[in-house]
């Protein structure tokens, strides 16, 4: 079963993230209101959080850093990113899971 904050798109991969930024480290910490919450070690300023997360998933989950596009939330907390590429749902799944 994929999780909630997972869906496949015609596109890609489209994951809906809760971000923490100012965090002691970068990982995920579970599940916030339907999105999976992650905290970011990078203050919120200065689009440095949004750099983080990309470069972040990019290595959690072995694919280019082009491969990972925002959709929606750039500026805030609730975040949506778009993956495509050779990786599957449930490998994301597996690999993000809380």
């Amino acid at each position: 079963m994929t999780p909630i904050w997972l869906k496949q798109t015609p596109t890609g991969i489209a994951l809906t993230l809760h971000c923490q930024p100012g965090a002691k480290q970068t990982k995920v910490v579970g599940l916030h209101d339907g999105c999976l919450k992650i905290s970011l070690q990078a203050p919120a300023s200065e689009n440095k959080a949004n750099e983080l997360l990309l470069a972040w998933l990019s290595k959690q989950l072995k694919i280019p850093q082009k491969q990972i596009q925002f959709i929606s939330g750039q500026n805030s907390r609730k975040k949506q990113v778009e993956i495509w590429g050779s990786i599957s749902a449930e490998q994301i799944a597996q690999i993000l899971k809380p």
